[in-house]
């Protein structure tokens, strides 16, 4: 499911506000002993789409026909939250302030489900969601995702997805998704065009029926050499 959440946005602040001079230290101080970098031969693909492109159900089926864990940034920090770790107190503590949880801790959790999951290809959904999200991903992963899906849908298509499945309080869901647009074109477009520069952004026109948009994510797995499950490669 697609996370509404924005908190896997790095903080603008430069490290100085109340927050991260309290908690990002002892984040600092435990990540040192963690060093371990991922091979290059792992499968990783990040999945960027706009709010009602339909890019949670594509994941869900990505993962059910070719077998890739799939990570969620925002689902990955709400359930950190719930353990009550000391990272999750201090996502906790930005989220209260109406603060964006800083791109390290994201990446570290990122990485500690990767590194758990025992798998070796990853679906990494809504993210990165901006330059420093990508920037910090590449120093603490050490990789290049292999190819990047853009589920690419117009903004008049979008919006009325997300009303239909949002029925009820019009105006304030009009208000939250109009703000959400805006974040997207301003922060993660630029990363998606980067990555079409490096040659690895995969645009999907998203606004199909389900299943012919997931022809063409079949057509985009066929050039890494992947195939559904049960079949094999003639």
């Amino acid at each position: 499911m697609e996370s509404r959440a924005n908190h896997n946005q790095v903080s603008h602040c430069p490290n100085k506000c109340l927050s991260c001079v309290q908690w990002l230290p002892l984040f600092k101080k435990k990540k040192q002993n963690s060093i371990e970098k991922f091979q290059n031969h792992d499968i990783i693909v990040y999945v960027l789409g706009g709010p009602g492109c339909g890019k949670g159900t594509q994941c869900s089926k990505i993962v059910e026909d070719f077998g890739f864990i799939h990570l969620s940034a925002g689902e990955l920090l709400e359930t950190e939250v719930k353990t009550g770790s000391e990272t999750g107190k201090m996502i906790q503590e930005f989220k209260k302030e109406g603060k964006l949880v800083p791109s390290e801790v994201v990446v570290k959790l990122l990485k500690q489900a990767m590194q758990r999951s025992g798998n070796r290809k990853f679906l990494i959904d809504g993210f990165p969601r901006n330059e420093e999200n990508r920037l910090t991903a590449e120093k603490m992963l050490g990789i290049q995702p292999t190819i990047v899906l853009v589920f690419d849908c117009s903004e008049e298509e979008m919006i009325r997805r997300v009303m239909q499945r949002n029925q009820g309080r019009v105006d304030d869901n009009m208000d939250t998704i109009r703000k959400r647009l805006k974040v997207y074109k301003e922060s993660t477009l630029p990363v998606i065009d980067y990555y079409a520069k490096k040659g690895k952004a995969r645009k999907i026109n998203a606004e199909r029926p389900v299943e012919e948009v997931f022809r063409s994510v079949e057509a985009v797995f066929s050039e890494l050499g992947l195939v559904k499950r049960g079949k094999t490669i003639v």
